[in-house]
């Protein structure tokens, strides 16, 4: 952190954060791949695993590597503290298990990425009781929330329509019933958003996505209070293991110091890129929150820096089945004609990515969930990358004329 009263911006936490020089004062963050640390005596050994003093023992439980990732994270989300996980997906199940056991209950907001609903799905299998509501209803979430509640989690812009919650609206109805509020940051990331600040207890990411940056490698994080971090939730990571490797966070603390020029470029072209898409002929909507037809353009003013880099949009005639297979056939005739965009339902890297959520991300959720989600057969959803704009807006300039 600074030596001085000012606390650093952003870019520089991104950059300097975190960083413990060893004894050879490596300017570049070392990278520790060993999976056990040495101790001086055995003294020191009861010591370390009575928690009596602080130090490395196994990797499963702590790696200096996997610390200054964590560090740098919490820094940047405003939190007190963070864990590292293999996945974006791992993060989510053991910010949910933790704080959850058989008969307690969640809410959850119907537009969650497809790989989450289906989550949800399997703990209800032990007893996790589960209700889905429209995230931008807070009357609902209200009125969703029981006795046995322990737990609201949304995504905020949700994946793959954009739609948002009011972060600090649903934050205060959790504080009045005392109930945790976990938001997924994956689509906007701290250099956009940081719903710490906003009252959320919890902020989950998919360190997979924008964090890396570049579509590397897996990993997951969870940032809240240092009392949920250290007693409740490290202790369920070290015993059941979705530990994230050292190497994979030596990758993700790399992506994070071009985190906020990534996001700006991104979000940009995202801006440039949904614009030029509302005027096209045979385009029937288009799902951005940088766009003022947005219906919560105002909401994505007010607590994200940009619109983001999702861009989703609809293909659909009058009358059209939003559900048929002729629809479907269509969209998969504009993502098959993109050359430039990658067909790859990753998201966050700076290589432009284009796919069909209904028969990808959302493909194993099932109709019945698809629907109550609104991903129909027309919808595509573009994770938009740095290269030059005109360069995207020309690709699918050609990939719509040809399927018209």
């Amino acid at each position: 952190m600074s030596d001085t009263d000012r606390p650093w911006g952003l870019d520089t936490l991104a950059i300097r954060e975190g960083i413990a020089r060893t004894q050879y004062n490596e300017h570049n963050e070392p990278l520790f791949l060993s999976s056990s640390f040495v101790f001086d005596n055995a003294a020191q050994a009861a010591a370390r695993f009575a928690g009596d003093e602080d130090g490395f023992i196994y990797s499963r439980a702590g790696n200096p590597t996997v610390a200054a990732f964590q560090n740098r994270l919490a820094a940047l989300e405003g939190g007190e503290a963070c864990v590292a996980t293999a996945s974006g997906m791992s993060a989510i199940m053991a910010t949910v298990m933790s704080l959850t056991r058989a008969g307690d209950h969640v809410v959850a907001a119907f537009e969650l990425f497809g790989a989450t609903l289906q989550l949800f799905g399997i703990l209800q299998r032990f007893g996790i009781e589960v209700t889905f509501v429209r995230q931008d209803d807070i009357d609902a979430w209200r009125a969703a929330i029981r006795p046995n509640t322990k737990l609201l989690y949304l995504e905020t812009p949700s994946n793959p329509l954009t739609t948002l919650t009011d972060v600090r609206a649903l934050a205060a109805v959790a504080r009045e019933r005392g109930v945790m509020l976990a938001v997924d940051n994956c689509f906007c990331s701290p250099a956009l958003q940081t719903p710490l600040a906003m009252g959320a207890d919890i902020v989950v990411h998919s360190a997979t996505k924008y964090i890396d940056g570049q579509g590397r490698v897996l990993g997951g994080a969870v940032v809240g209070g240092r009392k949920y971090i250290e007693e409740t939730l490290a202790p369920f990571v070290r015993t059941t293991g979705p530990t994230l490797s050292a190497f994979n966070a030596w990758v993700l603390q790399k992506g994070l110091e071009t985190l906020g020029m990534r996001m700006q470029r991104q979000s940009a072209n995202a801006l440039a890129l949904a614009t030029w898409l509302q005027a096209q002929p045979g385009v029937s909507r288009v799902h951005y929150p940088g766009l003022p037809s947005h219906p919560q353009h105002a909401l994505a003013l007010a607590q994200q820096k940009t619109g983001g880099a999702i861009v989703s949009f609809e293909l659909g005639r009058d009358g059209e089945d939003l559900y048929g297979e002729a629809l479907r056939r269509r969209a998969w005739a504009v993502v098959d004609t993109c050359r430039l965009m990658s067909i790859t339902a990753n998201l966050g890297d700076v290589k432009t990515t284009i796919t069909h959520p209904a028969s990808t991300t959302h493909g194993r959720a099932g109709a019945e969930a698809r629907r109550a989600a609104g991903v129909n057969e027309g919808l595509i959803r573009i994770a938009v990358g740095a290269e030059d704009p005109a360069d995207l807006i020309d690709d699918l300039g050609r990939a719509l004329a040809s399927a018209r």
